[in-house]
């Protein structure tokens, strides 16, 4: 498996470099050469000069996993556009502490935000609230051809589309390469599977590494919370919220017995107590460290996991879809994240330009190369180059497409915080009674969806 040496390519697992001022311009050039969509062409202003003052554009964005990559990313857009500058605000890596940032800054009017990531979830809760721009006029239907289809339905609320797809994710699971086949073992198709695949290799590993845990997932109290829930929930074949009455289904005997097993099977024997305390970062640098035989994380994590200078197991992980339970399929939550224009923004154009930069077909593949992040444009996952240094989204594409969608509501957030409360007691206190907190969980959602119709109707 070997990339070019040329600025878009490095082998798997290398650093991205400190470029210098002219590399940067190098790479600029390379990335954009034939493949960038022009703004004039996605009907934003074209650059005709270097107007005086400059055009501030304030950019608020999680923390990124690969700050060194976003860097040369957004110097290569003011390297194109001159007259732009870009003022980021780097928000917490959990999704659910950056809405909370976000969403005060739009509630207050708060003008000088221009341009922001959306979580695929927040649509619905963005326009209904009329924080963010439709964006129609500029996104035409040719352009949306080339991006997967589930990117664009998680953009829209009712007939309009509000966010530009910029990456998808996926629920996976990362394993051990070396102590399944020690133990001869092939990737589990179920959790039970998984189990008992764990439970044998922590005993025979015990002596040489005591550390060493079955799973290792994102079990604390927030949004990734009930992203794993979904997964365990759906693959028991039950369901947040039933789409066909619009109604909360926490208390049925499928979701229940799903996360009967989630704190009796997976927390304690296989995933440490620690892991209540886990988001991503600290579940994946658990992994890394080879703490953990099975891991569950979204398709970033394969570019970390393999890379030398930041794993200890760099060449000895696999990934594969997430497993089901007998006569259900592995269920798999669909993450990913637009972006979206503030209506308040009075640099609507420029904002356009730097969404359309960093969404481009070209960007997209400079950091699918350089960070491991899975695009949202559908030609990308037939790039020769793409595929040697991703080979894992070869038997991802699939997930990927058929990914489950968290329910979309204007009230979300509120339904997601009810959900993460009942997820974490239920999780961390292993004799509290699943039924009665299940239906007081379920009053409370059912009380707002309820709210949602009546407003609908």
């Amino acid at each position: 498996m070997h990339l070019s040496d040329s600025p878009c390519g490095r082998r798997p697992g290398r650093k991205p470099p400190d470029l210098p001022a002219a590399a940067r311009a190098a790479l600029c050039c390379a990335l954009l050469a034939s493949t960038f969509i022009s703004s004039s062409a996605l009907g934003g202003a074209a650059d005709s000069g270097s107007p005086s003052p400059p055009v501030i554009l304030r950019f608020v964005s999680w923390k990124p996993d690969h700050p060194a990559v976003w860097d040369e990313a957004i110097q290569a857009f003011t390297e194109r556009y001159p007259h732009v500058r870009i003022e980021r605000e780097i928000a917490p890596h959990s999704s659910t502490a950056y809405h909370d940032l976000l969403t005060q800054k739009l509630k207050n009017q708060d003008a000088s935000v221009d341009v922001y990531f959306m979580d695929v979830i927040w649509v619905p809760e963005f326009a209904a609230a009329g924080w963010t721009r439709p964006l129609d006029d500029r996104f035409s239907d040719a352009m949306q051809a080339e991006f997967l289809p589930s990117t664009l339905q998680v953009g829209r609320y009712r007939s309009q589309l509000y966010g530009i797809p910029s990456r998808i994710d996926a629920g996976m699971l990362y394993y051990r390469t070396d102590l399944l086949a020690k133990y001869g073992f092939e990737p589990p198709r179920t959790w039970r599977d998984l189990v008992h695949q764990g439970e044998t290799i922590l005993v025979g590993e015990q002596s040489a590494t005591p550390t060493l845990r079955g799973y290792s997932a994102q079990f604390k109290q927030y949004e990734g919370l009930v992203c794993n829930m979904l997964e365990i929930i759906g693959s028991y074949g039950g369901a947040l919220i039933d789409e066909q009455s619009d109604t909360a289904r926490l208390s049925s005997p499928e979701t229940l017995a799903a996360i009967q097993f989630a704190r009796t099977q997976l927390l304690g024997p296989m995933a440490s107590r620690a892991t209540l305390t886990y988001q991503e970062p600290e579940s994946l640098a658990a992994f890394v460290r080879g703490n953990a035989v099975f891991h569950r994380n979204w398709p970033y994590a394969w570019e970390i996991a393999n890379n030398p200078e930041r794993s200890s197991i760099a060449g000895r992980v696999g990934v594969t879809s997430l497993p089901g339970s007998d006569g259900h399929q592995g269920v798999a939550a669909l993450g990913g994240w637009l972006m979206g224009i503030s209506t308040l923004s009075e640099h609507p154009d420029e904002a356009w330009d730097f969404i359309a930069f960093l969404t481009s077909h070209a960007m997209q593949r400079y950091f699918a190369l350089q960070a491991g992040i899975a695009p949202s444009r559908t030609r990308l996952y037939n790039d020769p180059e793409l595929l040697a240094a991703n080979p894992q989204w070869r038997s991802q594409f699939a997930v990927l497409q058929s990914a489950t969608a968290r329910p979309r509501s204007p009230v979300y957030p509120a339904l997601s915080h009810i959900m993460q409360r009942f997820f974490s007691r239920a999780l961390a206190y292993p004799d509290l009674d699943l039924l009665p907190e299940a239906r007081r969980a379920e009053q409370n959602m059912n009380r707002l969806l309820d709210l949602t119709r009546s407003e609908a109707s």
